[in-house]
């Protein structure tokens, strides 16, 4: 009963100006003790709580029990549209806003807005004309540039144990090796279609459910992925990011069918005449092939 009252008198001094518990390393002062005693650790280097999976150690209950999430996969945090699962209270706010299409954070040079703000900060290195991180090709983020590096240096330090192919990225190996397993873990309840990664079958059950969670704000067309709903949108802003090398030509979307104007390249083949295309709609225009 001591403690629970010394509890409520620490406590009562959250709600007055008063800060007892002075730090001797930097004057900094607190309300509660627990607080001080958290802050000490930042001069300390104390991290008195380990993660007995990996060994990693840290200064605060709470840092080590999120921690833990990356051992277990537990996602606790679930969106109500579209079903995705996050680790961190804080990347499932982000993504709600792809579904609402709000986004916070607004250059002040050009308008651009953005979900995080990290992106506008990035962004906003185009105007400056700053370029912290050099290499011959130039960058806005340091793991932008060593990722980069290692296509000049060829360098692909991770290896699948299985069939000995290699990737740059830790991630492009998790995900290659979910295909040496004994079936993809992901099963669609309506078709019984396998995925490796959860995300692909909660895109795949919108085939079936006809959800379309993402509207666009100018037209109201719905969509079943952020994607489509992301070069939709191209429409009415008049945004026609790739360009073609050839013939400088601007596209709203993939330069994949036209770049074919330029190679020759025709892999649509007319199964009654024989004749080739270089896109689908093309060939299904053809007379003995429209019928």
């Amino acid at each position: 009963m001591e403690e629970t009252h010394a509890d409520l008198k620490a406590h009562k001094h959250v709600h007055t100006d008063k800060k007892p518990f002075f730090c001797t390393f930097c004057g900094r002062t607190f309300c509660l003790r627990k607080s001080l005693l958290s802050h000490i650790r930042l001069h300390t280097g104390e991290r008195p709580h380990k993660c007995s999976e990996c060994g990693k150690t840290f200064t605060k209950q709470w840092l080590l029990k999120r921690h833990c999430l990356i051992h277990t996969s537990e996602k606790p945090h679930g969106c109500e549209i579209c079903g995705e699962h996050f680790r961190l209270g804080r990347d499932l706010d982000r993504h709600a806003l792809t579904h609402t299409g709000t986004k916070l954070f607004a250059c002040d040079v050009c308008g651009k807005s953005f979900t995080r703000a990290n992106n506008l900060k990035s962004h906003e290195l185009i105007h400056t004309g700053q370029k912290m991180y050099k290499c011959e090709d130039c960058f806005t983020r340091a793991d932008s540039l060593k990722i980069h590096e290692l296509i000049h240096t060829g360098q692909k330090p991770f290896k699948c144990e299985d069939c000995s192919k290699t990737f740059r990225q830790a991630v492009g190996l998790k995900n290659h090796r979910r295909i040496h397993g004994d079936a993809p873990p992901f099963r669609c309840e309506f078709c019984g279609k396998t995925f490796c990664h959860s995300i692909n079958l909660t895109i795949h059950r919108r085939v079936h459910t006809d959800e379309r969670p993402f509207k666009c704000q100018e037209c109201g067309k719905t969509f079943r992925q952020s994607i489509s709903l992301k070069v939709h949108r191209r429409i009415h802003t008049g945004e026609r990011p790739f360009s073609c090398k050839e013939c400088g030509r601007t596209f709203s979307h993939s330069l994949k069918v036209h770049q074919r104007v330029h190679t020759g390249g025709k892999q649509y083949i007319c199964e009654k005449c024989g004749k080739t295309y270089s896109n689908q709609s093309n060939l299904k225009l053809v007379p003995c092939c429209a019928r």
